[in-house]
């Protein structure tokens, strides 16, 4: 078997090196880049399973990288970066990475995530790539949601997996562990953020009223239920 494929984007080389070492131990197939357009030019050739972005490019605004890998690229995206205010960390997950890891950082701790990234869920169903719900379509082969006139909202790799998993157990509840489990990632406050922002941007998309959403609704102390009727095509 093919081993994943994780591509690192970061201008300082003693950082490419500690991850490409850390990650090839590992069992990872790794190709390291210290500019966004040697980046971005191998992703027209190859599409890796995970990307490792910093924020701090000398040739392009890391965080527009992020977003444009978000809505392109079927790959997970991790920010890895010496910016460690929460704000930082919030905007990054609002336009799409997947995880947010600050530096410095254990390189044992970015293999663990980027594992947990691409861990299976274990409950995960057989399924198509269009769900049909309340008038709105999913296509997930695309990355856009659309409505019944016909208009296309696109929608983030992460908010993606989110609303799959919303998709493929409605009208039950989904508690933040078993989130955690299907989606990966370390459990915690980040990782709570992490769904907080995706949810709302999802409701967003989807003209939820964020007072009294009728799609994703909120119990509180207990998870999400997705209300929606839904139809795999």
């Amino acid at each position: 078997m093919t081993q994943p494929l994780v591509t690192i984007l970061d201008d300082e080389p003693e950082i490419r090196r500690i991850l490409t070492d850390a990650l090839e131990d590992a069992g990872f197939r790794t190709q390291s880049f210290s500019r966004a357009r040697e980046f971005e030019a191998a992703l027209n050739r190859v599409t890796p399973d995970v990307c490792l972005v910093d924020l701090s490019l000398p040739d392009t605004d890391g965080l527009a990288l992020v977003h444009r890998l978000a809505l392109e690229q079927g790959a997970a995206v991790i920010i890895i970066s010496g910016r460690v205010q929460v704000q930082d960390r919030v905007t990054g997950l609002e336009l799409g990475a997947d995880d947010y890891i600050t530096k410095p950082f254990d390189p044992a701790e970015v293999v663990a995530r980027i594992r947990a990234r691409l861990r299976t869920p274990r409950n995960q169903t057989p399924h198509s790539d269009k769900a049909e719900f309340n008038g709105w379509t999913a296509h997930f082969d695309r990355y856009v949601l659309e409505d019944g006139s016909g208009s296309e909202t696109p929608f983030s790799h992460a908010e993606g997996e989110v609303l799959r998993l919303f998709l493929e157990s409605p009208k039950r509840l989904i508690s933040r562990g078993q989130m955690q489990e299907s989606l990966g990632g370390a459990a915690g406050d980040s990782f709570d953020r992490a769904m907080d922002v995706r949810i709302s941007r999802l409701r967003t998309k989807l003209g939820e009223d964020p007072k009294n959403p009728r799609l994703i609704k909120t119990i509180y102390g207990a998870g999400y239920i997705f209300l929606g009727d839904v139809d795999w095509k």
